[in-house]
């Protein structure tokens, strides 16, 4: 029989053990499962013509799961609204996936103010109002379903970062969601007596596949933060004893920012499962916190998973995995052409990277990724020659061990040589004081780019460009061309709402901003302040050259 997240919880409709935690609330999956068919109620008498889709804008907390389990029952389609967007980007999404409602609360209801939010014009509830209360305590306690949506009945639509475009909603069936918790709990060794801390957003895949829905194929136990913390972090997995928990690389670096406490060893984790963090960072975490993360590759999407194996060297993503006949290849996105094995040097450079780096592909189709909503262009562009188009860099080893070189937006071009900025960033991450580390282009005066970084340091940590300039030069796997022009440093890194590197910003910024600057005049001199009469004369150089257009126009707002 299919597995479907109604069917899952339908399974935990009679269990007493411990479901979500939140604060100092509990809830077993007996009464996560009766939260649920209460939602489910509620939504049908809602019901309007038109695609059943509810916009959801809160922050983790158990009401967002107790409508999840709702909709599940009731065959509606949630919208994880990102509370990072604003205005006409927020309302753009809201009629994009074309909700009927929205469902948020009264802190968050001021960011829906004066928007055209199409179908949900006029249709928005507050949670914390005493109306919902009452609508709750009204239906009283009722009977589930008898039967269950289809399992091609889309759950959710997850939006992607937006880091390089608008944001696309990428369609998730029920039973994608289900069978993505019980591969997960398996994968992970996720057991009903784990207790699973939840700090990344719901509105993600990250929080829904990687944690939420394994810990429901389990019965496992779900804790649930509003927001992520770093400073909240070990204390939490102290106090509600979390034994698992899922995370993106950014959230790790802050974790290990944090000044040592008594929480560094007093706690039950037994495992972390996410992405993009740096090989130091996992060692460094292991070693500090006595708990291993494990890496993978993955996407709302679904269709290429990379996962680490015990002998995958320390920078590397791992090995493709091969389930339902997927063939994963990194290939040239203009031939389409198999890329050149890597070839590394004897201090681990990569020395082919023109023609190692590629783009990762699955040659045998899309599998299960279902679409994205309302955007048949963007599906197209994905489904590409009968394979599937990650837009994300990689290069392969000799022994078929995979390595991340980023975005298909990273790649720079210095003196007519490419590389990918996720190399460089490795390397500068071994700074000392470094909590994240972000390389990116900006345009030469001339032609082609210049290499950017910037740099967030840990509290109290100061930036000596001296330092970083010897560190530099004793980087024997650093390529000749790959050490920053320019160095702009961060109070603050931007992040899209999933918390990953939002680049976008910074490129645009360039350096016409001159605030905690630094640069190199000419490669292989010193780092100094990038000044307005240094900015001035690029400026002249630029209109020398005919390149004018290329100059960083950083938005009044930036």
């Amino acid at each position: 029989m299919t597995s479907t997240v109604a069917s899952l919880l339908r399974e935990r409709a009679d269990d007493d053990h411990q479901g979500y935690i939140f604060e100092q609330s509990s809830w077993t999956w007996r009464e996560v499962v009766q939260a649920s068919a209460v939602r489910c109620e509620m939504l049908l008498k809602s019901r309007q013509p038109g695609p059943f889709h509810i916009g959801v804008l809160l922050e983790n907390i158990p009401e967002y799961l107790f409508l999840t389990g709702g909709a599940a029952f009731a065959g509606a389609t949630l919208v994880g609204i990102n509370p990072t967007r604003r205005g006409d980007e927020l309302a753009r999404d809201i009629r994009h996936t074309d909700c009927q409602l929205i469902i948020t609360d009264s802190a968050q209801q001021s960011l829906l103010d004066g928007l055209d939010l199409g179908a949900a014009s006029g249709r928005v509830w507050l949670v914390d109002s005493n109306e919902y209360q009452s609508n709750i305590s009204a239906l009283g306690e009722v009977d589930l379903p008898q039967h269950d949506p289809a399992g091609e009945t889309s759950l959710f639509l997850l939006f992607t970062s937006g880091s390089t475009s608008a944001p696309k909603a990428v369609v998730c069936s029920t039973e994608r969601m289900a069978m993505a918790g019980v591969r997960a709990a398996a994968g992970y060794g996720v057991t009903r007596d784990d207790i699973s801390y939840c700090s990344m957003p719901l509105f993600h895949g990250n929080a829904l596949m990687a944690c939420w829905s394994p810990s429901l194929a389990v019965g496992a136990t779900v804790v649930l933060r509003r927001r992520f913390s770093a400073s909240q972090f070990m204390r939490d997995a102290h106090e509600y004893g979390c034994t698992y928990f899922t995370y993106v690389g950014r959230t790790v670096a802050y974790v290990l920012a944090q000044p040592p406490s008594e929480f560094d060893r007093g706690h039950k984790l037994r495992l972390g499962f996410g992405t993009e963090a740096s090989a130091q960072d996992r060692q460094r975490f292991l070693e500090r916190f006595g708990c291993p993360l494990i890496e993978g590759y993955g996407s709302s999407e679904s269709v290429v998973v990379i996962m680490r194996t015990p002998d995958t060297p320390a920078n590397a993503l791992g090995i493709p995995r091969l389930d339902g006949g997927a063939d994963i290849a990194v290939v040239d996105p203009n031939t389409h052409r198999p890329c050149e094995l890597a070839r590394f040097d004897e201090h681990g450079m990569l020395i082919n990277a023109d023609t190692a780096i590629g783009e990762i592909v699955n040659r045998a189709g899309g599998g299960i990724f279902e679409g994205y909503y309302n955007n048949t262009e963007a599906t197209s562009d994905r489904l590409r020659n009968g394979w599937y188009f990650t837009g994300d860099l990689a290069y392969v080893d000799a022994d078929g061990f995979y390595y991340f070189a980023g975005r298909s937006s990273d790649w720079l071009r210095v003196d007519s040589e490419n590389f990918a900025a996720a190399p460089i960033e490795n390397i500068l991450h071994r700074f000392d004081g470094v909590v994240m580390v972000a390389v990116y282009a900006t345009a030469d005066p001339r032609t082609g780019d210049q290499v950017a970084a910037a740099i967030e340091m840990k509290p109290g940590a100061t930036f000596d460009p001296v330092a970083f300039a010897t560190f530099l030069s004793e980087q024997r796997d650093l390529g000749t061309k790959w050490a920053p022009r320019f160095v702009r440093l961060v109070t603050d890194m931007p992040l899209t709402a999933n918390n990953k590197v939002n680049k976008q910003p910074l490129r645009s910024v360039g350096w016409a901003t001159t605030d905690d600057v630094w640069w190199q005049p000419e490669r292989g001199q010193a780092y100094r302040r990038f000044t307005v009469t240094d900015a001035a004369a690029l400026t002249a150089e630029f209109a020398e050259h005919g390149r004018s257009e290329f100059l960083p126009r950083p938005n009044p707002s930036s």
